[in-house]
Parts: C-alpha cells; structure tokens; sequence
C-alpha cells in the first residue's frame, strides 16, 4: 500500500490506530495508563514551552520518513515542528523533534521507528522515554548531520535538554502522577 492509499484507506473497522511500515498497515495497541499519563505529561509541559513560539507540539501524528518514502506513514506518540497548521494537512511536515514513548510490548516495533525517523532531514533529535520505569535515551543529530551510534542516557534524577527547542527539565517531571514517581519519591 502506498500512503496515498493508507490515507484514502477506511479502516478495518475497528477503533484501533495504524501505522504504515514498508507498504504493510500495522495496528497499534493501546497504550497503558501510565504510558498515556507520560504523553500528556509530555505533550503539556513541551507545549507550554513553546506556547508564544511559532512552534507546536502535536500529539501522534502521521510523520513520513524520507527513505521508502512513498510506503511509510509512521506515527511517533510526539512531534514538533515551526510550521504553521495549514487546513487539510495529514502528515506532519518538517518535524524537529520527535518523542516516542518505550512500552514493553512493542519496544523493538519503536526502535524500528527510530532509524526511520533519522532519515527525515528536519529532525534534530529523538527521544525515547521508557514507560516501565524513569529513564530516557536521546539521540541528536551531530553538527555534520550523522547522528551518533549510541544515544544519550537520561537517569531517574537527571535533567533533560532538548537542543532543538530550547528545552530544560527534570526528567522526573514527565513522571508526575504515575506510579513511577510516587515510588521514586516514597
């Protein structure tokens, strides 16, 4: 299939979400409670960040890699971008950052997404928020444009820098209201 088709395509009739991957439609399972919390956590606090910016959180969006381009629609939980909303638009153009939030029942699905994600020229950087407990990886792209083999660790305690928005946090507070943190801090 290609996303021309994917975006015509009706559904199968069921409220799950799909992505497209290689020309194949893959449905998405629903995310736990504390994976839902940590995307609104997210979605809230970088949303505030940028609130007055010409930039934009959008919470899953359909994001289209350049490679094979024509058959994938992926859709990362987070993306930003400095464009404006124009009216119609169903994939989100020229992202910035993308947030994907790791759950343990489709870990390897996310990470495939990662290197499909680094193909988009626009992209900067990656984050990848674990779900089963407080911790982040971060890839960002290097000044020359590779990106590098290993990503940064972001632990329970440490502070978050997103680069490509001016970003700086405790990571700890993406975790506010979820069982993690109310074990993390007693």
């Amino acid at each position: 299939m290609t996303v021309a088709e994917f975006l015509d395509w009706p559904g199968d009739g069921t409220p799950d979400r799909h992505q497209l991957v290689d020309g194949e439609i893959r449905a998405m399972a629903p995310a736990s409670i504390t994976h839902g919390i940590i995307q609104a956590n997210i979605a809230r606090i970088v949303g505030n960040h940028l609130a007055g910016t010409r930039c934009h959180v959008v919470t899953a969006p359909g994001v289209i890699p350049r490679v094979r381009s024509s058959a994938n629609m992926r859709v990362p939980d987070l993306a930003v971008n400095c464009l404006p909303d124009q009216a119609g638009q169903r994939a989100l153009p020229d992202p910035i950052l993308i947030v994907e939030i790791l759950s343990p029942s489709n870990e390897a699905e996310t990470r495939e997404n990662v290197w499909a994600f680094a193909s988009i020229p626009s992209v900067r950087e990656i984050l990848l928020v674990r779900s089963a407990d407080i911790g982040a990886e971060l890839f960002r792209r290097e000044a020359d444009g590779s990106w590098p083999e290993q990503p940064g660790l972001i632990g329970e305690t440490g502070e978050l820098a997103l680069d490509s928005i001016g970003f700086r946090a405790p990571l700890g507070a993406f975790y506010d209201d979820t069982h993690l943190r109310q074990n993390a801090t007693g």
